[in-house]
């Protein structure tokens, strides 16, 4: 009694750190299979149930945070000697599984009065949205490639699904497509990259390969910076993870995709997606790729300034508010990869990763706002996605011509908002680790970025518009603007709680030796 009692509360402890998952997984098939017994009028019982399984699994998550508070250290699954982790549940993984519940609760409370107008309010929706918050979580948790793969996978198939959810909009179903199409051939690339690091541990220490982050990592440390096996799976996996955080030249995808695809779904697949994208991107280069670190910095940096010149004056170009803010997350992708490459200077690694985790926060909540506003427009008979359906939105509902301004001068990074603490601590980061060119790459940047995002106010607070309906906003998207304004604001007249936030999910590596 005494061994089985044993390994019980060995299965206890090990399924609790995976319970945020379990609990999403658990409401998820709920969902699924009680939405048939609904009639037309109650399937907002299954946006509640959804939410539900958020709030469960946002509180489990705070426990494991206070956890590892408690343990000052992370903790790896299986949690056993004889067997390397396959996760790693860290301060890291659980800031971006906050960030991750925080927009699925949000997108949530955006699509109950969206897809009545739709008349496609159908669980699966809710059921896909939790998935897919399952694969995101897993992605920043694996420390194994075949978890890091599944989960990435588990995101994709989720997002291909939601992409085309809305079966009558032939444009809809082509944004499903193409992003169906081009997201095979990326995860192609990124499985190869994953191949040839596992072949690298065959033929290293490791008898018969091995695919755990812990081995590749110290068989690449053993070969030589510029060998081209190394140098090849770099670009191939780089190539991968560029795809899914739409940075060029792999940014094709994500006009027509976020056009295309129903509005709450692009403002999760924009501000989630890339996050998680983001998330394996600095648990893979602040890793495995480490001991190469001075070979990813050129690329990264390389990519990150075509990024915000390709989507910077793409996006000056733009009517539809959607494909704007498509060729905006281009550009703001881009920073996000200067302070990667800031994090890849020993010397400048903290400053630099904390840039990237607080401009992921703050990017995540000013980019769901906005599209917020786009939703609020929607109503039947107008699409809502243009900049001319914004003409006279400040007679229509001064609210949300208020809000717009919020957001749209947060991602323009103008004080006071949190957007331009993000930018404020991508330029640090840059300028203190010798950086000084990219940084005044992106400053520059900043003045075409002024343009379309004032552009934006300029149709909804100077111009006046034939439709005078007012404006009838939902409970929910009352909520999601107010929750998205007051961390907007509140982040950037007072930044010190978030900033010790992101600073806490920190890691330095090689972290994993440390312990």
């Amino acid at each position: 009694m005494g061994a089985l009692q044993n390994h019980l509360n060995f299965l206890q402890g090990e399924i609790g750190l995976i319970r945020p998952q379990m609990l999403l997984a658990l409401f998820a098939v709920g969902i699924l299979l009680t939405d048939f017994l609904l009639e037309p009028a109650q399937k907002i019982f299954n946006a509640v149930m959804a939410m539900m399984g958020v709030l469960f699994s946002g509180y489990v998550v705070w426990q494991l945070h206070q956890t590892i508070a408690v343990r000052g250290d992370q903790m790896g699954f299986p949690n056993s000697a004889s067997l390397p982790p396959s996760l790693m549940i860290d301060n890291f993984s659980l800031f971006f599984c906050m960030i991750f519940l925080a927009a699925a609760a949000m997108v949530i409370l955006l699509s109950v009065k969206y897809f009545n107008i739709e008349h496609e309010h159908h669980g699966e929706y809710y059921a896909l949205i939790l998935f897919a918050t399952i694969g995101m979580m897993f992605m920043v948790e694996g420390f194994d490639l075949i978890v890091q793969f599944i989960a990435l996978e588990t995101m994709a198939i989720s997002f291909y699904i939601l992409a085309g959810f809305l079966r009558h909009d032939r444009k809809s179903n082509e944004a499903s497509l193409k992003y169906l199409l081009l997201g095979a051939f990326s995860s192609g690339i990124l499985a190869y990259g994953f191949s040839i690091l596992y072949g690298l541990t065959a033929y290293g220490d490791v008898p018969g390969g091995s695919t755990n982050l812990v081995d590749i990592y110290n068989t690449l440390s053993n070969r030589p910076a510029s060998d081209p096996l190394v140098m090849l799976a770099l670009v191939t996996v780089a190539a991968g993870l560029f795809f899914k955080i739409a940075a060029v030249p792999f940014h094709q995808w994500a006009p027509d995709v976020y056009e295309g695809a129903p509005t709450p779904v692009t403002a999760y697949l924009s501000v989630a997606s890339k996050a998680a994208s983001f998330g394996l991107f600095l648990r893979l280069f602040q890793t495995v790729f480490w001991p190469v670190r001075d070979h990813w910095q050129l690329l990264l940096g390389v990519v990150a300034v075509a990024s915000m010149t390709v989507g910077n004056l793409a996006a000056i170009t733009q009517t539809n508010i959607k494909r704007m803010l498509a060729y905006s997350s281009i550009s703001h992708a881009g920073y996000i990869l200067l302070g990667i490459v800031a994090a890849g200077t020993g010397e400048g690694n903290r400053t630099g990763l904390q840039a990237v985790a607080f401009y992921l926060f703050a990017y995540a909540f000013m980019n769901f706002g906005a599209f917020a506003v786009v939703i609020v427009l929607r109503r039947h008979g107008l699409i809502g996605d243009t900049l001319e359906d914004l003409n006279g939105l400040i007679s229509r509902s001064p609210v949300a011509a208020v809000l717009l301004l919020i957001f749209m001068l947060s991602l323009a990074g103008i004080p006071p908002t949190v957007g331009f603490v993000g930018k404020y601590y991508i330029f640090l980061s840059l300028i203190q680790t010798g950086h000084y060119y990219l940084a005044l790459f992106a400053a520059l940047y900043v003045v075409p970025a002024l343009y379309y995002y004032f552009r934006v106010i300029v149709h909804a607070w100077l111009r006046e518009g034939t439709d005078h309906a007012h404006l009838a906003v939902s409970v929910g998207q009352r909520v999601a603007l107010s929750v998205a304004a007051f961390v907007v604001l509140f982040a950037g007249i007072y930044p010190e709680p978030f900033i010790r936030l992101a600073s806490g999910s920190l890691f330095l590596p090689p972290f994993f030796l440390v312990h």
